[in-house]
């Protein structure tokens, strides 16, 4: 803990230099203690704003926590705006515990202890014009007051003073979130046209929520929503991503498509989104889903879409989405008919898919085209028995290995990986058990071969 000065007249006998002392010592301390212990984010929230008003300042919670306190969820993480500059901010918290990365915008990180993690401490701000459609082209210091104005929507515009427990609405966003309402401040064109991704935000919010978009804000959506372009493609993935890993995806999808978004961020939906019978399939099985990775979620929203598997790739890759989440979704895709006819098929065609480790993402890829929550196909009944069997049993070892096989003579070269794949596949199926059964296989493929 730093060292800081604290006059105590020294006409006062020792014990009672000792009290005022400890009483000195306790109030310089109010602030600093919370360092030194185990934070949630809330206290150090709490602590963060606490320096801010004891140097002066003017500091509030702001944003989505207010939102979701008011609404009864725990906020996952917290922001405070005030009306100290950046400049005083790191003064107050020091350099060592700040990051000046968006000081541009006004925005200091305070670095927290690893249990709270870091919050932003950003300067009340009036916004200049947006001339790329996303970022303003200046900031200038204001009021709270003036910066609640330019926010996005009313229910993220709220302040709150956790110090003196009181919420401060500049924007009437207390009364849309009593209302369940998803509404723009001010007027709907000027935030729109000042950050084109406040449209996906709007439906993201909503679905996740379970409020409604405010007509006049849905229907400045609908105008707009070819302009949605102007947005990174990184960016528009983030928010689809937010969507569709949110139990609310069905919800967020139908909005998408109601606002005209989902087919220009989707453009490759176009051809069946207005078929409703294709769309409610689609809604439902997507709804199914529980707790999917992306890949799962973005290759069901997809299939209809799918002329072929390379069409899953160039979508993923036009999004900047990982190779992961389009080579599994490739995969999930091939596995789709094995899992469905496993029954019927060879066990070694089935195998292979029991024992890939993505196999619960398939799993669940098929499940959600299943007719009802309660039916569940034959082969996706099968499979699952299947994968309560030991591990040995399921994925026993290969007879031959490659190196075993030149061990035994036989040389890398055309064919060899053939022999490797045959002789796996008839002890799979159970057509060999020993090395000399395994071995004439390798014989006649590497025979046929030459």
């Amino acid at each position: 803990m730093p060292h800081t000065m604290c006059n105590i007249p020294c006409n006062l006998e020792s014990g009672e230099q000792i009290a005022s002392l400890s009483i000195c010592v306790s109030v310089i301390s109010v602030t600093e203690a919370f360092a030194s212990m185990k934070q949630s984010p809330r206290e150090f929230a709490m602590e963060v704003a606490l320096r801010l008003q004891e140097s002066g300042y003017q500091a509030l919670w702001a944003g989505g926590c207010v939102r979701d306190q008011l609404l009864g969820t725990e906020p996952r993480d917290y922001d405070v705006a005030t009306n100290a500059t950046p400049e005083q901010i790191r003064g107050i918290f020091g350099k060592k515990r700040t990051l000046a990365i968006g000081a541009a915008f006004g925005v200091i990180t305070v670095l927290g202890p690893r249990s709270a993690g870091n919050i932003e401490v950003a300067t009340f701000r009036q916004d200049a014009a947006y001339s790329d459609g996303r970022h303003p082209d200046a900031v200038r210091f204001s009021t709270a007051e003036m910066d609640a104005q330019r926010r996005d929507f009313t229910i993220n515009g709220l302040f709150y003073d956790p110090l003196a427990e009181r919420v401060i609405d500049y924007v009437g966003g207390q009364q849309d979130l009593q209302q369940r309402i998803v509404r723009a401040i001010g007027r709907a064109e000027e935030r729109i046209a000042e950050d084109k991704l406040r449209m996906l935000r709007a439906v993201r919010f909503a679905a996740a929520l379970d409020f409604e978009l405010e007509q006049h804000t849905l229907q400045t959506i609908r105008d707009h929503a070819q302009e949605i372009h102007v947005v990174s493609a990184e960016r528009i993935a983030g928010e689809l991503q937010g969507m569709l890993l949110h139990p609310s995806r069905r919800r967020a999808v139908e909005l998408l498509q109601d606002s005209g978004l989902l087919e220009q961020v989707l453009p490759a939906t176009r051809d069946w989104v207005t078929d409703d019978e294709q769309l409610q399939t689609i809604l439902s099985r997507l709804q199914r889903l529980r707790q999917p990775t992306l890949a799962v979620a973005l290759t069901t929203l997809l299939e209809p879409s799918l002329d072929d598997e390379s069409s899953l790739v160039d979508i993923c890759r036009e999004l900047r989405l990982p190779n992961e989440v389009a080579s599994t979704g490739v995969w999930m895709l091939q596995a789709a008919p094995v899992i469905e006819d496993a029954r019927q098929l060879p066990w070694s065609r089935v195998q292979p898919v029991l024992v890939d480790p993505r196999i619960d993402q398939a799993l669940q890829f098929v499940a959600a085209r299943e007719p009802g929550s309660s039916e569940v196909s034959d082969g996706l009944a099968f499979c699952r028995a299947q994968l309560q069997r030991d591990a040995s049993e399921l994925d026993p070892p290969m007879i031959l290995t490659g190196d075993e096989l030149r061990d035994h003579g036989f040389c890398p070269g055309p064919g060899f990986a053939t022999a490797l794949r045959e002789m796996r596949r008839a002890q799979l199926d159970g057509e060999i058990s020993s090395v000399e059964e395994a071995l004439q296989i390798a014989r006649q493929v590497l025979d046929n071969t030459d």
